[in-house]
Parts: C-alpha cells; structure tokens; sequence
C-alpha cells in the first residue's frame, strides 16, 4: 500500500489529551519536528485510523488536530526560514529521511 507523507498539526489546551495524541503519533511512526508538529509517512488507511483516535481524544469545541497529506514533490520544494526544525527533536538523520 502507497505511503504519503504526513504533518500533523495541534493545539491542545489540556496536557493529558495533547499526551495522548502524541503518544499516538509516535505509535504511528511518525517523527516530531516541533512541539506540535509530527511528520512522517503513513499509508492511507493509518492515516484515517490516527486522525479518527485524535478525533475521540480530542475537546472538539477548543482542541484542533491538522492532518495534512504532502507529496514528496511538495515537500522538496518547501522553504525553511529561521531555526526550522527543532533541533531537541530532529537530528540529521531524520532529515535525511524526507530531504
């Protein structure tokens, strides 16, 4: 099954609820670049289950949780300005990965 890469994207008031939709993006393989940010590659049915469990773990009216598909193409092409990403949770070898 074809793989696409993925960012996901929170912001989550309650640390018990973000906790857990980490931990959830870690068991999906998925590699943290920021505080709230996880990227990585995910096949499609992965993806809906993950955005389906932060869906249940989340606080609809004040949680929000981003899924976004990006091609590899797209990828290449993006731009980093300023420290990028967060070097306490990326090293080069994970960048090595998508670049």
């Amino acid at each position: 099954m074809k793989e696409t890469l993925v960012w996901v994207v929170y912001d989550i008031s309650v640390d018990k609820i973000r906790n857990r939709v980490v931990k959830e993006c870690k068991k999906a393989g998925l590699y943290r670049v920021q505080k709230s940010i996880f990227l990585g590659k995910l096949n499609w049915n992965r993806f809906d289950e993950l955005g389906e469990k932060c869906l249940d773990l989340i606080d609809q009216e004040t949680d929000s949780v981003y899924l976004f598909p990006f091609s590899q193409e797209n990828f290449s092409k993006i731009t980093i300005h300023g420290q990028g990403f967060d070097k306490k949770f990326v090293n080069n070898e994970i960048l090595a990965m998508f670049f």
